[in-house]
Parts: structure tokens; C-alpha cells; sequence
């Protein structure tokens, strides 16, 4: 016969906590999460239950609650404006893409952008490769000269006088809007891709647009 000893009360106390702790018994209890957005929930209820009679005697305390609930409510404004910030629509608001811009040849643009690729401004980077890809198909008279012209026009146009860089020209705009319209940091693959379009719209021999009213004098 196996005698057992007797469990004192200390030792069957620590038995049964840690039968208890076992996640068995805590499959249905609601999660950390739950049980602090619970509490949240049950403490703003409360306030917008005082500042619902800011002057009522029974629930005291009601206009430090009406003040606290517009805190937060200012608070939750904010912190939805901060997470939106960036990612507005890149095509609304914008200027041409030579404003307030100095007039400057389409190398002087390209020595500006590898200036400031070389410090790793890498948004000043890309626009400045940009405006010299604008510059060059300005000077060769691939596209009108034209100050106010976008991004998204040049693409347009030069895409249309260059039909196989269209998708790059998409491409490099696209580039372009997010790091100056859409508050990202850029960065050497997005000016890799600037700098191979420049590189391939100078090595096109495009046909230049015709001047304004030659075809009417070839008809004379």
C-alpha cells in the first residue's frame, strides 16, 4: 500500500494557481487590447455623459469633461491630417515646372542635379533632371516652349513626339510627383531613372516640331 503525504495548505495554494494559469482556462477572456479600449470606451462614455449638462450639480466636474472631449477631439484632427499629409493628390496645387526657376540651359540643369545628387538632396535631384530633360526637348524644339507647362504635360507631349519613351516619361513623372508633391524622401534609384531618361532622349534624333505658319508658305 502506497502511503501519500498529506498536502499542506501553502502547497495546495500554489497547486491550484498554477492550474489556473493554464491558457485553457483563458481562452474566452478578452484580449490586453480589449480589455484597454474597454476601459477607454467605459472613461469617454462617462464624459460625454457629464459634458452632456456641463451646469448639472448631479454629475460634476461637467465643463473639465466638455473641455477634455474637445482635446481629443482636436487631437484626432490632427493626428488624421498628420497620417494624410503627403498623400493628397499630387495633381492638385501644382506650378509649372520652371516656376520661380532662373533661366538656365539644359546642362547647366543636369551640372545642378549632379550637385545636388552628390550631397544626396535627392528631391532637388530629381526635379533638376527633369527640368533638363524639359530644357534639352525645349532647346531641339521637340516641344514648344511653354513656362507653365507641368509634369504631367510634358509627359503628355513628349510622349507624343517620343512614342517609344512614353512609358518612361510616365515613369519619371511619376518619380517626380512623389518625392515634390507627394513628400517622399527619393533617392538614387528613382534619380537612376531621371538620369537614364535624359540619357535617352538626348541620343533620339526626334523630328523638330514645324514652325508656325510654314505650312501655309509651302503653299505659296
Amino acid at each position: 500500500m502506497i502511503v501519500l503525504d498529506p498536502i499542506g495548505r501553502e502547497q495546495a495554494r500554489e497547486l491550484a494557481r498554477r492550474e489556473l494559469e493554464k491558457p485553457i482556462y483563458h481562452r474566452d477572456e478578452p484580449s490586453w487590447a480589449e480589455r484597454t479600449w474597454r476601459r477607454f470606451a467605459d472613461w469617454l462614455n462617462e464624459l460625454l455623459h457629464r459634458a452632456s449638462d456641463p451646469g448639472g450639480q448631479q454629475h460634476g466636474n461637467g465643463w473639465l469633461s466638455l473641455v477634455v472631449i474637445l482635446l481629443i477631439v482636436g487631437l484626432v484632427i490632427a493626428l488624421v491630417a498628420w497620417l494624410m499629409r503627403g498623400r493628397r493628390n499630387p495633381s492638385a496645387d501644382r506650378d509649372g515646372l520652371f516656376a520661380g526657376e532662373p533661366e538656365a540651359t539644359a546642362l547647366d540643369l543636369r551640372v545642378t542635379a549632379e550637385r545636388h545628387a552628390a550631397a544626396g538632396r535627392w528631391p532637388e535631384a530629381i526635379r533638376a533632371r527633369l527640368l533638363a530633360v524639359a530644357r534639352d526637348l525645349e532647346e531641339r524644339a521637340v516641344v514648344e516652349p511653354r513656362p507653365g507647362r507641368t509634369a504631367d504635360e510634358l509627359a503628355r507631349e513628349a510622349g507624343a513626339a517620343l512614342p517609344g519613351l512614353a512609358g518612361e516619361f510616365r515613369a519619371a513623372v511619376r518619380v517626380f510627383d512623389d518625392v515634390w508633391y507627394g513628400d517622399r524622401p527619393g533617392g538614387p534609384d528613382g534619380y537612376a531613372l531621371l538620369t537614364a531618361l535624359d540619357e535617352h532622349v538626348r541620343a533620339t534624333r526626334p523630328q523638330p516640331l514645324e514652325p508656325v505658319g510654314a505650312e501655309e508658305g509651302a503653299r505659296w
